[in-house]
C-alpha cells in the first residue's frame, strides 16, 4: 500500500487538523465544551513550543493545506490555524 502523503509530518499535521477541525465545530451535545477547550489549549501549548524551525514547517503544511482546502469554511480554520494555534505571536 502507497501512502498518498509525502511525508509522516504531512500525514501527522492533516491527522491534527482534522481532529481539531472536529472539536471546533461540535455541538454541546456531541462533545463536552468544557473538555473540547482544554484539548484545543493543549495542542496550542504543544504547537507553541517547537523549536522555531518545526513551527515554520507546520505553518508551512498548513498554509499548502489552506491553498488546496475547497470548503470555504475549513479554509478559514486552516488559515487562522498559525496564530489561533501560537505558531506565530501577535507581534509577526
Amino acid at each position: 500500500m502507497t501512502s498518498s502523503y509525502p511525508s509522516l509530518t504531512r500525514a501527522l499535521a492533516e491527522a491534527l487538523v482534522d481532529v481539531l477541525w472536529f472539536i471546533d465545530g461540535s455541538e454541546d451535545d456531541q462533545m463536552d465544551q468544557d473538555e473540547a477547550v482544554k484539548v484545543m489549549e493543549g495542542v496550542g501549548h504543544v504547537v507553541s513550543t517547537l523549536p522555531s524551525d518545526q513551527r515554520q514547517e507546520l505553518i508551512e503544511l498548513v498554509g499548502e493545506m489552506a491553498a488546496a482546502e475547497n470548503n470555504h469554511a475549513r479554509r478559514e480554520f486552516l488559515e487562522a490555524f498559525p496564530e489561533g494555534f501560537g505558531l506565530i505571536d501577535d507581534a509577526s
